[in-house]
């Protein structure tokens, strides 16, 4: 029998606990994934320090940004072993009436690892194989299969939001926040034809985003409102982009950056909610009426669009490494804090 070794979360605000376990019969449709790496993911952070509370209560191995190769396999899974794979981050049943009507993200029995079971914080992970995403040799010739993790959210997150806002060629895409999540966000923006424009007030991240793509960026840190609002306008003048139809991504997860979204809402605008807090800002729900705008929220990426973001990746339409830099497993708790803090410059994959 596999022996796992992993770091589990005991309790908010405590440090993760290393441990060995027997790893679990798999069940039918059931596989073991051996992990390559697994991204560390606002949500984690949530987890461990902001007292969001977990499904599955802790002890609890976090972590649901996930690629590894296939191990071993439960009955009717064994197609599957030897193959490297992305694991998405939630694993809808296929089943239920929400997956049958193409809504697999609300799936009511869904799996995330790292909330409803042990994630990938650990030597090995046993997840469905139904959604798994193979990975080939051609993506791994220039992408090494660890900070390919960083697929299962930080990535596809942005590209379901580009999905559903419908951005297309000569649209303008407004990101609020370009950090994890944010900045994955500006190059899918980018690479589906839009005019693009930054929004953080840290201008490490900005110097990132004007380093590896065309786009605009604005630094909001010393701005009012009004200010800020003005340098979007002259932005999106200077790119030629349409003064309609704007689509806004607000990707930071704070309530400053909720209310900067929602009051950069324009005619006919689109405004996905990506970013989690549990923080309640003040907006004037009547400027959707007036505008004629509409808001949506994303719960992580339906796991049938992954193929096409490897396809992508492989392309060379979406860049991963640049935003990734692995770390020991074993240093977690110390990359934790960090991110936590706002420390990280990069996306943390942590490699067992």
């Amino acid at each position: 029998m596999t022996t796992i070794h992993g770091w589990m979360m005991t309790g908010v605000g405590e440090p993760l606990v290393e441990k060995d376990w027997d790893a679990p019969e798999l069940a039918e449709g059931e596989v073991l994934v051996k992990v390559a790496g697994c991204g560390v993911c606002h949500t984690d952070i949530s987890f461990l320090h902001m007292g969001v509370p977990t499904r599955m209560k802790p002890p609890l191995v976090l972590g649901h940004e996930i690629s590894g190769t296939v191990e071993s396999a439960g009955r009717g899974a064994g197609d599957w072993v030897g193959k490297n794979v992305l694991v998405p981050a939630v694993l809808p049943c296929g089943e239920c009436p929400a997956c049958q009507a193409d809504r697999r993200r609300i799936c009511s029995a869904q799996i995330m690892p790292g909330n409803d079971r042990h994630g990938g914080y650990a030597s090995h992970v046993a997840v469905p194989a139904k959604y798994l995403c193979p990975v080939g040799d051609d993506v791994l010739a220039s992408n090494s299969l660890a900070d390919l993790a960083i697929v299962s959210d930080a990535v596809t997150t942005p590209f379901q939001a580009m999905k559903r806002a419908g951005v297309a060629a000569g649209d303008l895409a407004i990101v609020i926040g370009t950090g994890g999540l944010g900045i994955h966000a500006v190059q899918i923006m980018e690479a589906a034809g839009a005019k693009v424009i930054g929004l953080d007030i840290d201008e490490s991240k900005l110097e990132t985003v004007r380093a590896n793509t065309n786009a605009a960026t604005v630094n909001t840190k010393d701005l009012d409102f009004k200010a800020m609002k003005g340098a979007v306008k002259g932005a999106a003048k200077e790119l030629g982009a349409p003064r309609f139809g704007a689509k806004i991504f607000e990707m930071s997860g704070t309530k400053s950056g909720q209310e900067t979204a929602f009051g950069l809402l324009g005619f006919g605008a689109t405004l996905g909610i990506i970013g989690f807090t549990m923080a309640k800002p003040e907006l004037r729900i009547s400027n959707l009426m007036a505008f004629d705008a509409e808001m949506f929220g994303i719960w992580g990426c339906d796991p049938v669009l992954y193929a096409e973001v490897v396809e992508w990746i492989g392309a060379g339409k979406i860049a991963v490494g640049p935003y990734a830099e692995q770390h020991p497993l074993s240093d977690i708790n110390a990359v934790m804090t960090a991110a936590h803090e706002g420390r990280l410059s990069r996306r943390a994959v942590m490699v067992p």
